[in-house]
């Protein structure tokens, strides 16, 4: 009798676990974390309706689990439709793209990268309309760019802002990408999308020599 009364509550744990994970996905900003955090989430609590035979739950979650699927392998094969554009560092727009996104930004970039002094590059991705991401920096030499502010706004930092902006500006000229210093985050980012440590700054190289 005990142990058929703590078999019951393990599974009963089991079961709130996976509606604390579908609760969870839904309050992400990425929407790969949303889909992978729900399909995880889904997957759970239909084994847990198996357990306690209630079918129509189960299959109403594995219907979901493949949902899921299905659009992370489409978001992984579908090439956003980014743009690439250039503004200017007093512009309005940027301005008040800074401001908006303020409070993130100060979590990973030091106060000077919102001040945008010393820049005189700015770099502007679109998702269809919609803002995506910003880069501003220097140039240092012909072809080389230092970069005091490379950041994505929540709903994409999924490093697909990143890698699209380091395409289009190889395709612009530049060679190599020079990041002074990062948060131990943003460190992170970088190595992730191909920047090396090399004396405390992060370098990563567009075009060969």
């Amino acid at each position: 009798m005990r142990t058929l009364m703590d078999r019951q509550m393990i599974l009963e744990l089991v079961g709130y676990f996976a509606s604390l994970l579908v609760l969870v996905s839904l309050l992400m900003t990425s929407v790969v974390k949303l889909r992978v955090i729900n399909m995880i989430g889904s997957f759970i609590f239909a084994v847990y309706a198996l357990f306690i035979s209630s079918y129509p739950t189960a299959v109403m979650n594995f219907c979901l689990v493949g949902v899921n699927i299905y659009f992370l392998i489409k978001m992984a094969k579908t090439e956003r439709a980014f743009t690439f554009l250039a503004l200017e560092r007093e512009g309005a727009y940027l301005q008040h793209f800074l401001r908006f996104y303020e409070e993130d930004i100060r979590k990973y970039f030091p106060a000077q990268a919102l001040s945008g002094a010393g820049t005189d590059r700015v770099f502007l991705v679109c998702c269809d309309t919609t803002p995506a991401g910003v880069l501003t920096g220097r140039l240092l030499e012909e072809g080389t760019l230092e970069v005091a502010l490379d950041y994505s706004v929540p709903q994409y930092r999924d490093c697909s802002v990143g890698r699209y902006l380091y395409r289009q500006l190889e395709e612009q000229g530049y060679r190599k990408l020079v990041v002074p210093t990062a948060t131990e985050v943003h460190g992170a980012y970088l190595k992730k999308v191909g920047f090396v440590e090399e004396n405390g700054r992060y370098v990563k190289q567009l075009k060969s020599e």
